[in-house]
Protein backbone atom coordinates (compact mmCIF):
# COMPACT_ATOMS: atom_id res chain seq x y z
CA UNK A 1 0.00 0.00 0.00
CA UNK A 2 1.39 3.42 -0.96
CA UNK A 3 2.70 5.53 1.94
CA UNK A 4 0.89 8.80 2.48
CA UNK A 5 2.75 12.05 1.98
CA UNK A 6 2.39 12.86 5.71
CA UNK A 7 3.85 9.48 6.73
CA UNK A 8 6.71 9.83 4.26
CA UNK A 9 7.51 13.31 5.57
CA UNK A 10 7.51 12.03 9.16
CA UNK A 11 9.78 9.09 8.25
CA UNK A 12 12.26 11.39 6.51
CA UNK A 13 12.22 13.72 9.50
CA UNK A 14 12.97 10.91 11.97
CA UNK A 15 15.77 9.56 9.76
CA UNK A 16 17.30 13.04 9.63
CA UNK A 17 17.13 13.31 13.44
CA UNK A 18 18.77 9.90 13.82
CA UNK A 19 21.57 10.88 11.44
CA UNK A 20 22.18 14.15 13.30
CA UNK A 21 22.27 12.38 16.68
CA UNK A 22 24.66 9.74 15.32
CA UNK A 23 26.91 12.41 13.82
CA UNK A 24 27.01 14.40 17.06
CA UNK A 25 27.85 11.29 19.06
CA UNK A 26 30.68 10.44 16.67
CA UNK A 27 32.06 13.96 16.86
CA UNK A 28 31.79 13.91 20.68
CA UNK A 29 33.70 10.63 20.95
CA UNK A 30 36.34 11.85 18.52
CA UNK A 31 36.82 15.10 20.43
CA UNK A 32 36.96 13.27 23.77
CA UNK A 33 39.58 10.88 22.42
CA UNK A 34 41.67 13.67 20.92
CA UNK A 35 44.43 15.02 23.18
CA UNK A 36 43.92 18.62 24.26
CA UNK A 37 46.36 21.31 23.08
CA UNK A 38 47.81 21.49 26.61
CA UNK A 39 48.37 17.73 26.64
CA UNK A 40 50.05 17.77 23.22
CA UNK A 41 52.24 20.68 24.34
CA UNK A 42 53.29 18.80 27.49
CA UNK A 43 54.09 15.71 25.44
CA UNK A 44 56.18 17.71 22.96
CA UNK A 45 58.13 19.42 25.73
CA UNK A 46 58.75 16.13 27.55
CA UNK A 47 59.92 14.31 24.43
CA UNK A 48 62.24 17.21 23.56
CA UNK A 49 64.02 16.47 26.85
CA UNK A 50 64.20 12.74 26.17
CA UNK A 51 61.23 11.66 28.28
CA UNK A 52 58.51 9.16 27.41
CA UNK A 53 55.07 10.75 27.63
CA UNK A 54 51.76 8.99 26.99
CA UNK A 55 48.65 11.05 26.29
CA UNK A 56 46.02 8.61 27.56
CA UNK A 57 45.61 6.25 30.50
CA UNK A 58 43.76 3.75 28.32
CA UNK A 59 46.80 3.62 26.08
CA UNK A 60 49.04 2.79 29.04
CA UNK A 61 46.66 0.02 30.13
CA UNK A 62 46.52 -1.39 26.59
CA UNK A 63 50.32 -1.54 26.39
CA UNK A 64 50.54 -3.14 29.84
CA UNK A 65 47.94 -5.70 28.79
CA UNK A 66 50.04 -6.56 25.77
CA UNK A 67 53.10 -7.00 28.02
CA UNK A 68 51.19 -9.20 30.46
CA UNK A 69 53.98 -9.56 33.03
CA UNK A 70 55.76 -7.56 35.74
CA UNK A 71 58.81 -8.26 37.93
CA UNK A 72 59.37 -6.04 40.98
CA UNK A 73 62.35 -5.75 43.35
CA UNK A 74 60.71 -4.26 46.44
CA UNK A 75 61.74 -3.11 49.91
CA UNK A 76 58.18 -2.92 51.22
CA UNK A 77 57.24 -4.95 54.27
CA UNK A 78 56.23 -8.53 53.30
CA UNK A 79 52.70 -8.00 54.65
CA UNK A 80 52.31 -4.89 52.51
CA UNK A 81 53.68 -6.63 49.42
CA UNK A 82 51.24 -9.50 49.83
CA UNK A 83 48.13 -7.32 50.14
CA UNK A 84 49.33 -4.77 47.58
CA UNK A 85 50.08 -7.52 45.06
CA UNK A 86 46.68 -9.16 45.52
CA UNK A 87 44.85 -5.83 45.14
CA UNK A 88 46.86 -4.94 42.04
CA UNK A 89 46.12 -8.30 40.40
CA UNK A 90 42.44 -7.83 41.14
CA UNK A 91 42.52 -4.48 39.33
CA UNK A 92 44.72 -5.72 36.48
CA UNK A 93 44.12 -9.49 36.26
CA UNK A 94 45.91 -9.70 32.90
CA UNK A 95 49.31 -8.92 34.50
CA UNK A 96 51.35 -11.84 35.85
CA UNK A 97 53.08 -10.32 38.89
CA UNK A 98 56.29 -11.45 40.59
CA UNK A 99 57.60 -9.68 43.70
CA UNK A 100 60.99 -10.15 45.34
CA UNK A 101 61.99 -8.44 48.56
CA UNK A 102 65.26 -6.57 49.05
CA UNK A 103 65.32 -6.12 52.80
CA UNK A 104 68.62 -4.61 53.86
CA UNK A 105 70.82 -1.71 52.82
CA UNK A 106 73.46 -4.27 51.85
CA UNK A 107 71.06 -6.13 49.53
CA UNK A 108 70.11 -2.90 47.82
CA UNK A 109 73.74 -1.89 47.43
CA UNK A 110 74.49 -5.25 45.85
CA UNK A 111 71.51 -4.84 43.52
CA UNK A 112 72.84 -1.42 42.48
CA UNK A 113 76.24 -2.92 41.68
CA UNK A 114 74.52 -5.55 39.54
CA UNK A 115 72.59 -2.81 37.71
CA UNK A 116 75.84 -0.97 37.00
CA UNK A 117 77.47 -4.17 35.79
CA UNK A 118 74.59 -4.77 33.38
CA UNK A 119 73.68 -8.11 34.94
CA UNK A 120 70.14 -7.08 35.96
CA UNK A 121 68.04 -8.34 33.07
CA UNK A 122 64.87 -9.70 34.63
CA UNK A 123 63.47 -6.83 36.68
CA UNK A 124 61.14 -3.99 35.71
CA UNK A 125 60.58 -1.89 38.86
CA UNK A 126 63.19 -1.20 41.52
CA UNK A 127 63.60 0.73 44.74
CA UNK A 128 65.71 3.85 44.23
CA UNK A 129 67.39 3.58 47.60
CA UNK A 130 67.87 6.87 49.44
CA UNK A 131 71.48 6.24 50.43
CA UNK A 132 72.61 5.80 46.81
CA UNK A 133 69.91 7.88 45.14
CA UNK A 134 72.01 9.72 42.55
CA UNK A 135 73.81 6.52 41.54
CA UNK A 136 70.55 4.85 40.48
CA UNK A 137 69.27 7.65 38.27
CA UNK A 138 71.21 6.91 35.03
CA UNK A 139 69.68 3.41 35.00
CA UNK A 140 66.01 4.39 35.31
CA UNK A 141 63.62 4.72 32.38
CA UNK A 142 62.73 8.33 31.59
CA UNK A 143 58.98 8.20 32.00
CA UNK A 144 57.68 11.70 32.67
CA UNK A 145 55.64 10.82 35.76
CA UNK A 146 55.36 14.47 36.72
CA UNK A 147 54.11 15.70 33.36
CA UNK A 148 51.62 12.85 32.98
CA UNK A 149 50.35 13.39 36.54
CA UNK A 150 49.94 17.12 35.91
CA UNK A 151 47.86 16.32 32.82
CA UNK A 152 45.81 13.67 34.70
CA UNK A 153 47.09 10.85 32.47
CA UNK A 154 48.54 9.26 35.62
CA UNK A 155 46.69 9.57 38.90
CA UNK A 156 49.16 10.26 41.69
CA UNK A 157 49.82 13.23 44.01
CA UNK A 158 52.40 15.55 42.44
CA UNK A 159 54.26 15.93 45.75
CA UNK A 160 55.23 12.24 45.62
CA UNK A 161 57.18 12.72 42.36
CA UNK A 162 60.74 14.05 42.17
CA UNK A 163 60.36 17.34 40.25
CA UNK A 164 63.99 17.27 39.19
CA UNK A 165 64.20 13.77 37.72
CA UNK A 166 60.45 13.52 36.96
CA UNK A 167 60.71 9.69 36.86
CA UNK A 168 60.93 8.67 40.55
CA UNK A 169 57.88 8.39 42.82
CA UNK A 170 57.88 7.89 46.60
CA UNK A 171 55.00 5.89 48.02
CA UNK A 172 55.64 6.38 51.73
CA UNK A 173 57.12 8.70 54.33
CA UNK A 174 58.97 7.84 57.52
CA UNK A 175 58.38 9.89 60.64
CA UNK A 176 60.77 9.87 63.58
CA UNK A 177 59.20 9.69 67.04
CA UNK A 178 60.27 8.66 70.54
CA UNK A 179 59.30 5.41 72.24
CA UNK A 180 59.29 4.82 75.99
CA UNK A 181 58.29 2.31 78.64
CA UNK A 182 55.31 3.71 80.53
CA UNK A 183 56.13 1.65 83.63
CA UNK A 184 59.70 2.94 83.83
CA UNK A 185 59.21 6.55 82.75
CA UNK A 186 56.24 8.56 84.10
CA UNK A 187 54.38 10.65 81.55
CA UNK A 188 55.56 13.94 83.11
CA UNK A 189 59.20 12.85 82.68
CA UNK A 190 58.93 12.02 78.96
CA UNK A 191 60.65 14.67 76.79
CA UNK A 192 58.31 17.27 75.29
CA UNK A 193 60.89 18.64 72.86
CA UNK A 194 64.13 17.37 71.37
CA UNK A 195 66.27 19.62 73.57
CA UNK A 196 64.87 17.82 76.65
CA UNK A 197 67.21 14.92 75.86
CA UNK A 198 70.06 17.23 76.91
CA UNK A 199 68.78 17.58 80.49
CA UNK A 200 71.00 16.23 83.30
CA UNK A 201 68.51 13.47 84.16
CA UNK A 202 69.10 11.89 80.75
CA UNK A 203 72.88 11.76 81.00
CA UNK A 204 74.72 8.47 81.41
CA UNK A 205 73.05 5.60 79.52
CA UNK A 206 69.52 6.85 80.18
CA UNK A 207 68.23 6.55 76.61
CA UNK A 208 68.95 4.54 73.47
CA UNK A 209 69.92 6.00 70.10
CA UNK A 210 70.44 4.23 66.79
CA UNK A 211 74.06 4.16 65.65
CA UNK A 212 72.84 5.57 62.30
CA UNK A 213 72.06 9.19 63.28
CA UNK A 214 69.12 9.61 60.93
CA UNK A 215 66.85 11.49 63.40
CA UNK A 216 69.47 14.25 63.78
CA UNK A 217 69.99 14.51 60.01
CA UNK A 218 66.22 14.79 59.51
CA UNK A 219 66.15 17.92 61.68
CA UNK A 220 68.26 19.85 59.16
CA UNK A 221 65.33 21.20 57.07
CA UNK A 222 63.78 22.87 60.15
CA UNK A 223 66.91 23.78 62.12
CA UNK A 224 69.67 24.13 59.57
CA UNK A 225 72.73 21.91 59.49
CA UNK A 226 74.71 23.78 62.17
CA UNK A 227 71.98 23.60 64.83
CA UNK A 228 71.23 19.96 64.00
CA UNK A 229 74.93 19.05 64.21
CA UNK A 230 75.24 20.90 67.53
CA UNK A 231 72.27 18.98 68.91
CA UNK A 232 73.80 15.69 67.71
CA UNK A 233 77.10 16.60 69.38
CA UNK A 234 75.41 17.42 72.69
CA UNK A 235 73.22 14.31 72.54
CA UNK A 236 76.33 12.17 72.06
CA UNK A 237 77.86 13.87 75.11
CA UNK A 238 74.90 12.54 77.12
CA UNK A 239 76.47 9.08 76.71
CA UNK A 240 73.42 7.23 75.35
CA UNK A 241 73.25 3.50 74.73
CA UNK A 242 73.80 2.83 71.03
CA UNK A 243 72.02 0.09 69.14
CA UNK A 244 71.10 -0.88 65.60
CA UNK A 245 67.73 -1.95 64.31
CA UNK A 246 64.52 -0.31 65.48
CA UNK A 247 62.54 -3.52 65.97
CA UNK A 248 65.18 -5.01 68.27
CA UNK A 249 65.58 -1.85 70.35
CA UNK A 250 61.82 -1.32 70.67
CA UNK A 251 61.47 -4.90 71.92
CA UNK A 252 64.02 -4.07 74.62
CA UNK A 253 61.99 -1.02 75.61
CA UNK A 254 58.86 -3.16 75.90
CA UNK A 255 60.69 -5.72 78.05
CA UNK A 256 61.92 -3.03 80.40
CA UNK A 257 65.59 -3.26 79.51
CA UNK A 258 65.55 0.37 78.37
CA UNK A 259 63.22 3.20 79.34
CA UNK A 260 63.53 5.58 76.38
CA UNK A 261 64.42 5.38 72.68
CA UNK A 262 65.29 8.47 70.66
CA UNK A 263 64.35 8.21 67.02
CA UNK A 264 62.43 5.06 66.02
CA UNK A 265 60.14 5.13 63.01
CA UNK A 266 56.45 5.76 63.65
CA UNK A 267 55.41 2.55 61.87
CA UNK A 268 57.86 0.38 63.81
CA UNK A 269 56.48 1.66 67.13
CA UNK A 270 52.87 1.25 66.02
CA UNK A 271 53.54 -2.34 64.94
CA UNK A 272 55.13 -3.10 68.33
CA UNK A 273 52.23 -1.44 70.18
CA UNK A 274 49.76 -3.65 68.34
CA UNK A 275 51.64 -6.70 69.64
CA UNK A 276 52.35 -5.36 73.13
CA UNK A 277 50.06 -7.25 75.51
CA UNK A 278 51.51 -5.45 78.53
CA UNK A 279 50.45 -2.02 77.26
CA UNK A 280 53.80 -0.64 78.41
CA UNK A 281 54.99 0.86 75.11
CA UNK A 282 54.36 4.58 74.76
CA UNK A 283 55.00 6.83 71.77
CA UNK A 284 55.28 10.58 71.35
CA UNK A 285 55.67 12.92 68.38
CA UNK A 286 58.06 15.78 69.14
CA UNK A 287 58.22 19.00 67.15
CA UNK A 288 59.55 19.70 64.69
CA UNK A 289 58.51 16.20 63.65
CA UNK A 290 61.31 14.76 61.48
CA UNK A 291 59.69 13.29 58.36
CA UNK A 292 61.24 12.05 55.14
CA UNK A 293 60.02 10.94 51.78
CA UNK A 294 60.48 7.19 51.64
CA UNK A 295 60.30 4.24 49.27
CA UNK A 296 61.35 5.92 46.03
CA UNK A 297 60.58 3.68 43.07
CA UNK A 298 61.15 3.83 39.32
CA UNK A 299 61.01 1.72 36.17
CA UNK A 300 64.38 0.33 35.11
CA UNK A 301 65.83 1.38 31.77
CA UNK A 302 66.21 -2.30 30.87
CA UNK A 303 62.62 -3.22 31.80
CA UNK A 304 60.91 -5.68 29.47
CA UNK A 305 57.48 -4.73 30.84
CA UNK A 306 57.70 -0.98 31.53
CA UNK A 307 54.02 -0.10 31.12
CA UNK A 308 52.94 -2.73 33.61
CA UNK A 309 55.51 -1.13 35.91
CA UNK A 310 53.95 2.26 35.31
CA UNK A 311 50.58 0.92 36.44
CA UNK A 312 52.17 -0.60 39.56
CA UNK A 313 53.70 2.72 40.63
CA UNK A 314 50.44 4.53 39.97
CA UNK A 315 48.54 1.94 42.01
CA UNK A 316 50.86 2.23 45.02
CA UNK A 317 50.41 6.03 44.98
CA UNK A 318 46.62 5.78 44.57
CA UNK A 319 44.18 6.16 47.50
CA UNK A 320 43.68 2.37 47.50
CA UNK A 321 47.42 1.69 47.55
CA UNK A 322 48.04 4.30 50.23
CA UNK A 323 45.33 2.82 52.43
CA UNK A 324 47.09 -0.55 52.17
CA UNK A 325 50.31 1.18 53.28
CA UNK A 326 48.52 2.67 56.30
CA UNK A 327 46.74 -0.54 57.26
CA UNK A 328 49.62 -2.99 56.81
CA UNK A 329 52.89 -1.03 57.18
CA UNK A 330 51.33 0.27 59.50
CA UNK A 331 50.87 4.05 59.23
CA UNK A 332 53.22 3.96 56.25
CA UNK A 333 51.34 6.05 53.70
CA UNK A 334 52.93 9.33 52.70
CA UNK A 335 52.34 12.41 54.81
CA UNK A 336 51.64 14.11 51.46
CA UNK A 337 48.87 11.66 50.60
CA UNK A 338 45.47 13.29 51.36
CA UNK A 339 43.76 11.57 54.27
CA UNK A 340 46.75 9.43 55.26
CA UNK A 341 47.41 8.59 58.91
CA UNK A 342 50.56 10.71 58.99
CA UNK A 343 48.75 13.67 57.49
CA UNK A 344 46.10 13.37 60.21
CA UNK A 345 48.64 12.90 63.04
CA UNK A 346 50.66 15.97 62.03
CA UNK A 347 47.85 18.46 61.49
CA UNK A 348 48.79 21.67 63.26
CA UNK A 349 52.31 20.39 64.05
CA UNK A 350 55.59 21.79 62.79
CA UNK A 351 57.47 19.36 60.54
CA UNK A 352 61.08 18.99 59.47
CA UNK A 353 60.68 17.34 56.08
CA UNK A 354 63.32 15.67 53.97
CA UNK A 355 61.39 16.57 50.84
CA UNK A 356 62.71 16.72 47.28
CA UNK A 357 64.83 19.77 48.13
CA UNK A 358 66.74 17.69 50.69
CA UNK A 359 66.29 14.11 49.45
CA UNK A 360 69.55 13.90 47.52
CA UNK A 361 71.46 15.64 50.33
CA UNK A 362 70.47 13.29 53.14
CA UNK A 363 73.65 11.24 52.86
CA UNK A 364 75.70 14.43 53.30
CA UNK A 365 73.62 15.37 56.34
CA UNK A 366 74.27 11.93 57.83
CA UNK A 367 78.02 12.25 57.33
CA UNK A 368 77.96 15.59 59.11
CA UNK A 369 76.04 14.10 62.06
CA UNK A 370 78.48 11.18 62.29
CA UNK A 371 81.34 13.67 62.42
CA UNK A 372 79.60 15.80 65.05
CA UNK A 373 78.94 12.78 67.26
CA UNK A 374 82.56 11.68 67.06
CA UNK A 375 81.93 8.27 65.53
CA UNK A 376 84.97 6.65 63.92
CA UNK A 377 85.17 6.59 60.13
CA UNK A 378 86.03 3.61 57.96
CA UNK A 379 89.43 3.95 56.28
Amino acid sequence: MAMSRRALTYLLFMMTIALVVSFCATVSVTLAASPSPALLKAKKEAEAKGYIFETGHDEIVAKAKKEGRLRIASTLDPDVNKVMGEAFKKKYPFINLRLQELGSVEENQRFLLEIKAGSVKDWDVNRVYTDFYEEYLPYEKKFDFLGMAEQKVLHMPLSLIDPRTRNVVTVSSNMTVIAYNKKLLPADKVPDKWEDFLKPEFKGRKFVADIRPLPFAMLVPAWGIEKAADFARKAAAQEPIYGRGHTRIIASVVSGEYALFLGPNLGAVKRAQDKDRTGSLGMKILEPAPTRLHEGNAVLQTADYPYAGLLWLEFMASPEGQKIMDDHWPLGASVFSPGSAQEQLTKGKKLSVIDWNHYGKLDDYLKRMVEAMGFPKAK
